[in-house]
């Protein structure tokens, strides 16, 4: 074989072809969202060295390490990343809060903080959040049946215990998934009462019996603390002090940069201020109920426990054996953390359930388990019992963690995409997610009466029903209905929105004998109808049925087109 070189006369005219290119050290780069949201900001420099960083991070990860010395470069370019990464966070926060008039930095500084804790956590953390082989059943004495909490009985003097309780609802959602707008708790559910008539009826009633002085706080978010504060006007002259703070407002977050997509904190500014901000889920009370002083002020008042529940569970309200049993402890064994849990059916598969992990008791949700096991998670052999968050919380406790900066919240990551088709993710926590940093923490096993939550209209049609019966703003199930379970009810797209799903009955259907019921499609309900055993009733596109007033429908399917028309 025989090589040929190049003529001088190539050699020069490929010298003359190569054109040198100047060196670059930095690129310009516009932040995430800028073209969407106006030129509010200086776009934001990125380094070559960060997307060098980027670009090798993704070289490592695309190939297996084959020697000590490739892993050790791996890793200390992924933490070059991570750092850079924190950086480039910290720099935009900052940037954000300039443009804050100063109060509102002030009390954004202290978010941020939160933030940035949270941030560094999930940069640093790899892999699945637990370990599937560590997992094991709790202990039995770790989960106590309500039945035998009971039978301890309640005290002479059950106001001295009422005085050392607070009760905290967790009212930062709003009523969009139900069609509303502004607040869920200002949503009626029951003889035109909102959620939030019947938790101050039910305080009201313990402070009036017991002639007790138990105060009622709500953690609001930026969502719905305005509109909250507005109609708790109504109740300055009920027996129940009403106090509120805020949960924290933390920035969504680019997922592919990892960057905030807000522009500048004034409301209205930089964009739709609620597509770039979030309240970061209920394990922010311990936080934001430090910061805004409400802890050290309860303490002071001689509060010792605190009663938290979502204020759409119609089912939780304070129980006197329960707290009984928190007073009633040893001071040197005194349980710091009640979850209530309940037994498990096919509805509450993806419920969060308590096992024992590393010898502490710990809440596992289903975000936390690896896709290999989530069937077995959602088994309901093998994980009997789920969270209702209805918790009791020690005060006490609580100043100590945060001191200590002790409080270990897993990060639950939640994807979004928003309405103009950005990808974004929101770091939140759990409130539940804190029972392993607490001493001698606990479950009860309750009834399933004390988890009535109002989630959809499906579950909005029992409540409303004659199922129950209600009591100075608590709901039981009525005597006249023969066995405890609810039915099991399936409303379809029509019933979604609450005045939809209004519109479409005369008055609540008669449902004591009921057990299933499936309702798809145009259909409305007359006056008086009666439903009993398993109901069926479907219209098809294009059709509708109207049950007629005083119809008994019993272990019957319904489908096809029935009008029935006005003369």
């Amino acid at each position: 074989m025989t090589y040929r070189l190049p003529s001088p006369l190539q050699q020069q005219k490929k010298k003359k072809k190569k054109k040198t290119k100047p060196r670059r050290l930095l690129a310009l780069r516009s932040a995430p969202g800028d073209e969407a949201s106006g030129p509010s900001r200086a776009p934001r420099l990125v380094s070559r060295g960060e997307s060098c960083l980027r670009g090798l991070s993704r070289v490592f990860e695309a190939f297996p390490a084959r020697s000590d010395l490739t892993r050790g470069a791996m890793t200390e370019f992924q933490e070059k990343l991570r750092q850079q990464q924190e950086e480039s966070m910290h720099r935009e926060l900052e940037a954000l809060l300039a443009t804050a008039g100063k109060a509102e930095a002030e009390i954004s500084r202290k978010d941020f903080d939160g933030f940035k804790k949270l941030f560094h956590r999930f940069l640093q953390v790899k892999g699945p959040a637990v370990d599937w082989a560590k997992i094991t059943r709790p202990p039995e004495d770790s989960i106590r049946p309500y039945e035998k909490i009971r039978t301890e009985g309640l005290p002479d003097n059950i106001s001295a215990g009422l005085n050392k309780l607070a009760v905290v609802k967790l009212n930062g959602g709003l009523g969009t998934s139900m069609g509303c707008k502004g607040p869920k708790s200002l949503i009626s559910v029951r003889s035109e009462n909102t959620f939030l008539d019947l938790t101050v009826q039910q305080i009201e009633h313990l402070n009036k019996t017991f002639n007790a002085d138990v105060p009622l706080v709500l953690m609001n978010s930026f969502n719905t603390d305005e509109d909250t504060k507005k109609i708790l006007q109504k109740y300055k002259h009920h027996r129940v002090n009403i106090r509120t703070f805020n949960q924290s407002r933390y920035p969504r977050i680019n997922k592919d940069s990892l960057l905030p997509i807000a522009r500048d904190m004034a409301p209205g500014g930089g964009g739709d201020v609620g597509e770039a901000w979030y309240p970061p889920g209920h394990g922010d009370i311990y936080a934001s109920f430090a910061n805004c002083g409400l802890l050290d002020a309860l303490l002071a008042e001689g509060k010792e426990y605190v009663f938290v529940s979502n204020i759409d569970n119609l089912g939780a309200t304070v129980d006197l054996f329960i707290l009984h049993h928190l007073m009633s402890q040893p001071a040197d064994r005194r349980c710091e953390f009640i979850m209530e849990v309940t037994d498990k059916t096919r509805a509450d598969v993806k419920g969060g359930t308590l096992i024992q992990y590393e010898d502490h008791l710990r809440l596992l949700e289903i975000a936390q388990v690896p896709k290999a096991h989530v069937d077995e998670f959602k088994s309901v052999t093998k994980f009997k019992i789920f969270n209702t968050n209805n918790l009791w919380i020690s005060l006490p406790a609580i100043k100590r963690l945060q001191e200590k900066n002790a409080m270990d919240l897993e990060i639950i990551v939640n994807p979004k995409t928003l309405d103009g088709g950005l990808n974004v993710i929101q770091l939140e926590t759990a409130v539940g997610a804190a029972i392993k940093s607490f001493k001698n923490a606990m479950g009860v096993n309750v009834p399933r009466s004390r988890f009535l939550p109002v989630k959809t209209s499906s579950d909005l049609l029992l409540v409303m029903s004659n199922l129950y019966s209600m009591d100075a703003g608590s709901l039981t199930m009525s005597k006249r209905r023969e066995f405890p379970s609810t039915p099991h009810v399936k409303l379809g797209g029509s019933f979604t929105k609450v005045q939809e799903f209004l519109s479409r009955f005369e008055n609540i259907p008669d449902m004591l004998e009921l057990d299933h019921l499936t309702v798809s499609g145009d259909v409305t309900f007359g006056k008086n109808v009666s439903l009993k055993g398993t109901v069926i009733i479907i219209a098809n596109h294009g059709d509708r049925i109207d049950i007629p007033a005083g119809a008994m429908l019993e272990n019957k399917i319904v489908s096809g087109n029935l009008r029935i028309l006005d003369h």
